[in-house]
């Protein structure tokens, strides 16, 4: 239960990370990619029940 809140709050800060304003355009990917690999290792370790 834990697992799946983590992912989902995760997901939501991965997609508020977006370089999609005028202001934000200058940091590239490096939010989302930072944030991207934090969902890729939770993710692991839910599947494999280490979470």
């Amino acid at each position: 239960m834990l697992g799946t809140i983590v992912i989902v709050i995760l997901i939501l800060m991965l997609v508020g990370a977006l370089p999609r304003w005028s202001h934000s355009a200058s940091w590239g990917y490096a939010p989302s990619g930072m944030l991207g690999t934090i969902l890729i290792v939770l993710l692991i370790l839910v599947l494999l029940g280490k979470l």
